[in-house]
């Protein structure tokens, strides 16, 4: 049996080595460029192994150290705040709405569904936090507006509810004189544990790439986030090339480095996720196995 399996076995290594190198390259030669000198890099275009190194991108960036590290700790404790708070309010949300017994389910699934066809529009929602909420230079500005409960997330877990956790387990806990609340926390969330994971690493990174909100909500720099941060310094950049070009900039301005500093800026901007993610995988991988035993 593993002699006649040994040539697909071997036919799926080799495809999942290949489907492995598409996505690790595009990073490495994100990461090549950001030290390549400029010159070389509009001249010889790309490479993996330049001619000339130049750190001048990482010095420029890194000039203000401590607006760097401040962002960082921003976006760590913003990441993590709004992971922990969507997860808890989704399953809050989407374990009723699995419940076939719950009154009116149906109404509250389809306000649930409309909101993913239709919004409410930028200019309302921006009225809506900064004049009713007051989040506007605050941390919860962050947090909350569009990322902290969304109509994707409670389908998809309340579709996990019911479709993976036996109906019989539930009638069982009721039996044994479980409550709604007892249930949900004894018996539905331990064998919930692959939505779960699944969500927190996307919702992770949905709050660690997330710039939308600092551009829209935060003008107090003591409030930026990495990702605004880094747009913030790349724009920047943009607008000295732009004075130097036109004479108005200092010979400073003029070298240097707008595609390198690119690079740069994308590298630190996800960096410290492709360093903690695969420790985080295990636990995934984990939970998605046990999550399929139990189901």
């Amino acid at each position: 049996m593993v002699d006649n399996n040994k040539g697909f076995q071997l036919f799926a290594h080799f495809m999942m080595i290949l489907l492995a190198l598409f996505c690790m390259i595009p990073f490495a030669l994100l990461i090549v460029s950001s030290i390549t000198d400029e010159k070389t890099l509009i001249h010889n275009g790309y490479s993996f192994i330049p001619s000339a190194l130049d750190f001048t991108a990482y010095k420029f960036l890194l000039s203000d150290s401590n607006s760097i590290v401040k962002a960082y700790g921003i976006t760590l404790l913003v990441t993590a705040i709004g992971t922990a708070a969507n997860i808890v309010l989704t399953t809050l949300m989407a374990y009723p709405l699995s419940r076939k017994d719950l009154p009116g389910r149906n109404v509250f699934s389809f306000f649930i569904f409309f909101t993913m066809l239709f919004s409410g529009g930028l200019v309302p929602s921006y009225i809506m936090w900064t004049q009713y909420f007051d989040i506007k230079n605050t941390i919860w500005a962050l947090i909350v507006p569009g990322m902290l409960l969304t109509a994707f997330n409670i389908i998809m877990m309340r579709t996990y509810f019911t479709t993976n956790i036996p109906e019989a387990v539930v009638e069982a806990a009721k039996i044994d004189g479980a409550s709604e609340s007892g249930t949900l926390m004894k018996v539905i969330l331990p064998m919930s544990m692959p939505i779960m994971a699944t969500l927190g690493l996307l919702v992770g990174l949905s709050y660690w790439n997330d710039w939308l909100n600092g551009l829209y909500y935060i003008t107090d720099a003591d409030l930026f986030s990495i990702q605004v941060l880094l747009n913030k310094m790349l724009l920047d950049v943009q607008f000295l090339m732009s004075s130097a070009s036109s004479g108005m900039g200092s010979g400073l301005s003029a070298t240097l480095p707008s595609t390198a500093i690119k690079m740069a800026v994308a590298v630190l901007g996800c960096l410290p996720v492709m360093v903690i993610y695969p420790f985080f995988q295990r636990f995934f991988v984990k939970g998605i196995t046990v999550g399929a035993v139990k189901g």
